[in-house]
């Protein structure tokens, strides 16, 4: 969903450094599912990717999806256990919460 490129670009990698193009991509599938996850949505890269008979949870990649999805892959990509030890942490301003939650699907 994300081009392999502008991950890269958030990570700090060279284009021309392959090795872990796959763990970033696998990266990026499992950010995509987090944010539909944490939403309740259907995240389609493009408004021509909605199944024609429509998806009401339909919910089209802009900036914001955009950079939730680029600061989960950096840290995963930075940070690749499941605890950091011997290190104060904070939330960074703005993370991730922030920019998914307006789009959060209630059903009511």
């Amino acid at each position: 969903m994300l081009d392999l490129e502008i991950i890269k670009q958030q990570c700090r990698i060279e284009l021309d450094e392959t090795e872990e193009d796959a763990l970033l991509e696998t990266y990026a599938t499992a950010a995509r599912r987090l944010i539909e996850n944490k939403t309740g949505r259907n995240l389609y890269a493009t408004p021509g990717e909605i199944p024609t008979d429509g998806d009401e949870r339909a919910l089209v990649l802009d900036d914001d999806i955009t950079t939730a999805m680029l600061l989960l892959i950096n840290h995963w990509y930075e940070n690749r256990g499941a605890v950091i030890v011997g290190s104060i942490s904070s939330p960074l301003p703005m993370a991730v919460e922030s920019l998914i939650g307006p789009y959060q699907f209630y059903n009511v």
